[in-house]
């Protein structure tokens, strides 16, 4: 009663004597003093600013840049976005002041660090409340959920990790909120498991006339409640990264007729695109992106969606002819369908018929494109034609400014054209190809800001005219065959963040100024010799160093102890000697330093180095006691993840091969200590590793039992303990792997029975040889009975013992536990909740178990197809 009594009197005020729309040049003296003591008190930067810095130049404050106000002249309306104000909103604001506001918008400021203020909760007017990108981190204020006259709520970010909601949840926050058309939650980590799965039925219950919803990244899923698609007012409905793999594709396409914006991009749908997605002819922008769509698209699909603008289909298995529906939609602007599985031969000339078009990729499908009949009608600004089976540049090209241009993955020999660099260019793309040499002269523009002419067959001395004022930031010239040193004119550009010349036939040694602003670096593969440069900077930014396989020497630099941001060094196949490298940053994934001349005992505990994935210190002169290595708090080899995988080239040796990874996916971890002098037992916390796929501590002089521990390593392929001095049985947990490709526990002082399991007795005697002690299949050394019991049949003998006395004690467990439980569902609501919460939980855990397994051999497949 007192919240409508509320808008009453704020509707009665803003319409008092307001006709039309139209604002009165009255401005009230008060409302200009808030204005200008807000103005003060906001910290933002002058000369960037377009309203604030604008303020006070005119008498009327309601004309003012980002001002609106009523008819009485009360300020209704700050649109302040994109102000670069970064400070100077407290809850004591006058901000808080303009109690009659219903209108406000600090979206794409840098409120970095800071809360959303609680004083939000004093805009009782609030009807279109925009706070997105600006910033704010932290807890989303229960105070937004008494703003009941919201019309339009957007708080969205880039970054999930930031914003939450947990206190309120989802549920509280939108309960009161029952006139939203609007909301936009990009981002917003929703943290209960409960409320991602129930999503739709919360925001269909309290939401039921919403137009527009955007839940992109939040972790959500499917399957989709029956209330949601009855949401038929829905015209932009955006959930990317949402787990709809039970949801089927018709439905979406049929039970929302008016949406205009549809995006969907990783949402693992499957299925094929109905018929009925022909009915959604209000369509503009379709976003459909990396899903496992199949089948081929009817012409049929698209011949009545006249207004569509931009439409992604990349990145999913759709297979056939394009579809000629394509080439008669006159609004058609940006046409995305790259890397499927489009088959035949096509004629890009076709394209002709939409005078539009500016963005057309086409790249990574199977397609031969015929580009002979192109006139210079087309206007476009981006073009993908990768893997298009080109074996010359198109000559049309000529004619068009781009500033996008793929033309990777064909068969162009000879020259690279100087025209193809245009005026305005900002990415060129011409990997794998059997390039050879530059056209010249040639003038790389200042506008172009990624360059890819890696897997040519470029030659002679590097030399590229990069202007001073270019704004270069990726430089990609791997697998060629440049010549001579290091150019010192790479270093006249400041932007360069990004620099791969790896498997290249440089020599030389590397200039000290590349390494002042580069975050990304690899020399791998080349004749680089001298020392790695001791010249990192305090505020250094470097991420990636790979300069594996060179004739490096020297020592480690003590300056990259400033690299914070240092996530992988591979400088192994070097020269390089000294002792271990204690001084990394804590935000190290990945360490390679095999095949060196380090040395030396490993005394530091590495508590910090939380998110390390693979360290492979193997073929070293590293001696000690294993012990006195702190693998307890390595947590990046422990934990199951959703992420993304982690994008970069490495080499490691894994079961016996040289394998180049192109990305590590989070729960891979990988440990190499073999061929080196370390003594002592193996430590138990390498048993906690369960993220571990590769073992290897062959090669040292390690004493005592397998670890029982190392039971708990389920994720393994590959696991070497041979030649060491190990003692006692193999652990029976040996006998439950499912993963273990590779196995190797020869010359050692092993004893007992080799455990059964289904995937142990599939290998040779070869992973048991050299251990006297060991018997039992695959070895031909039977196991007498007679003889001293296994450990195994020991705990089998005290079982039998104790069986009678566990059955009474069991049954009579069973009995008291399952009535205490049942006594709790019927009449404890908080047990009850908490209990069937577990068991959705454990049902998680195991669709993570079948989603790890479809990774891992997404994986190796990738894997095995980097090796051919």
């Amino acid at each position: 009663m007192l919240s409508n009594l509320l808008f009453f009197i704020c509707i009665l005020i803003s319409s008092f004597i307001f006709t039309s729309h139209s604002y009165n040049n009255k401005c009230l003296r008060h409302q200009e003093t808030l204005l200008i003591q807000l103005r003060d008190e906001l910290i933002f930067n002058s000369s960037r600013s377009t309203k604030l810095v604008r303020w006070n130049e005119s008498g009327e404050c309601c004309k003012w840049h980002g001002v609106e106000c009523d008819a009485s002249g009360y300020v209704v309306s700050l649109q302040l976005d994109n102000e670069t104000i970064y400070g100077g909103i407290g809850d004591s604001s006058s901000l808080f002041r303009f109690k009659y506001l219903q209108k406000l918008n600090l979206a794409y400021n840098h409120f970095f660090s800071d809360a959303i203020p609680k004083g939000i909760g004093n805009f009782t007017c609030l009807t279109h409340l925009n706070l997105s990108h600006a910033g704010f981190v932290g807890q989303v204020p229960s105070e937004i959920s008494t703003l009941t006259r919201l019309a339009s709520l957007d708080i969205s970010k880039y970054y999930q990790e930031n914003f939450i909601l947990e206190l309120p949840n989802l549920e509280m926050l939108v309960h009161n909120l029952t006139e939203l058309r609007e909301l936009y939650l990009d981002y917003v980590n929703i943290t209960s498991f409960h409320e991602r799965k129930r999503w739709s039925h919360i925001v269909s219950s309290y939401l039921p006339n919403l137009t527009a919803l955007s839940l992109r990244r939040c972790s959500i899923s499917g399957p989709l409640a029956r209330l949601f698609w009855k949401l038929h007012s829905l015209s932009i409905l955006r959930l990317d990264g949402a787990n709809l793999s039970t949801v089927a594709v018709a439905d979406l396409f049929s039970n929302f007729p008016f949406l205009t914006t549809l995006t969907l991009r990783d949402c693992s749908l499957k299925g094929s695109i109905s018929s009925t997605f022909a009915n959604l002819t209000e369509l503009i922008h379709v976003n459909l992106e990396s899903n496992f769509l199949t089948g081929s698209l009817s012409s049929m699909l698209f011949k009545r969606l006249s207004n569509l603008v931009h439409l992604d289909l990349s990145f999913n298995s759709f297979s056939g002819n394009i579809p000629h529906s394509l080439f008669a939609l006159p609004s058609l602007l940006e046409l995305y369908l790259s890397h499927n599985q489009f088959n035949g031969t096509f004629q890009l000339d076709s394209f002709q018929s939409l005078p539009n078009l500016t963005l057309l990729y086409l790249s990574g499908n199977s397609l031969s494109v015929d580009v002979g009949n192109v006139n210079s009608s087309l206007k476009l600004k981006e073009l993908g034609l990768g893997s298009c089976n080109l074996s010359n540049f198109p000559d049309f090209i000529k004619h068009l400014d781009l500033k996008y241009l793929d033309l990777s993955a064909n068969r162009i020999a000879g020259e690279i054209p100087s025209w193809v660099w245009g005026t305005q260019l900002w990415l060129l793309k011409l990997s794998f190809n059997l390039l050879t040499d530059f056209q010249k002269p040639y003038h790389i523009p200042v506008s172009l800001e990624y360059l890819y002419l890696d897997s040519n067959q470029l030659r002679g001395e590097l030399q590229l005219p990069i202007p001073l004022e270019s704004h270069l930031m990726i430089l990609s010239l791997d697998n060629n065959s440049f010549s001579g040193s290091i150019p010192t004119s790479l270093c006249k550009t400041t932007h360069i963040i990004f620099l791969s010349l790896s498997k290249n036939k440089l020599s030389g040694s590397t200039p000290p100024c590349l390494l002042k602003y580069i975050q990304w670096l690899d020399l791998n593969q080349n004749n680089i010799n001298g020392s790695i440069p001791d010249i990192f900077s305090l505020n250094c930014n470097l991420q990636y160093l790979v300069l594996n396989n060179n004739n490096l020497e020297g020592k480690i630099p003590k300056s990259l102890k400033s690299c914070m941001s240092l996530e992988v060094m591979d400088v192994g196949n070097n020269k390089i000697n000294d002792t271990f490298p204690c001084m990394l940053s804590s935000s190290l994934r990945i360490l390679i330093l095999h095949s060196n001349k380090f040395h030396g005992e490993v005394t530091c505990n590495m508590t910090s180095w939380t998110a390390l994935q693979i360290l492979d210190v193997s073929s070293n002169n590293f001696s000690g006691r294993m012990e006195s290595i702190n693998f307890s708090n390595w947590r990046g080899m422990m934990q199951w993840s959703y992420a993304q995988p982690y994008e970069v080239e490495v080499t490691l040796i894994m079961k016996g091969i040289e394998l180049e990874l192109e990305e590590i996916w989070p729960y891979f971890g990988s440990i190499d200590f073999s061929c080196n002098n370390f003594i002592g037992e193996i430590p138990n916390a390498i048993g906690d590793l369960t993220s571990l796929y590769h073992l290897n501590l062959s090669h040292n002089a390690l004493n005592g039992n397998i670890p029982q521990s190392f039971g708990n390593l389920s994720m393994l392929e590959s696991l070497d303990l041979s030649r060491n001095q190990l003692t006692g049985p193999i652990p029976t947990g040996f006998g439950e792997f499912t993963f273990l490709e590779v196995l190797n526990l020869s010359y050692n002082k092993l004893v007992g029975v080799i455990p059964k399991g289904r995937q142990i007795q599939t290998f040779s005697a070869a992973p048991f040889v050299g251990n006297p002690g060991l018997c039992g299949f695959p070895l031909n050394t039977n196991c007498s009975h007679t003889n001293e019991l296994s450990p195994r049949e020991h705990e089998d003998v005290e079982e039998k013992r104790e069986i009678e006395w566990e059955c009474v004690s069991a049954a009579l467990g069973y009995v008291v536990g399952f009535g205490s439980i049942l006594w709790l569902l019927l009449f404890c609501r908080s047990f009850r909740q908490k209990y069937f919460g577990k068991i959705e939980e454990v049902v998680e855990d195991i669709f993570i178990a079948r989603d790890m397994r479809r990774r891992r051999a997404r994986m190796a497949s990738r894997n095995r197809a980097r090796r051919h």
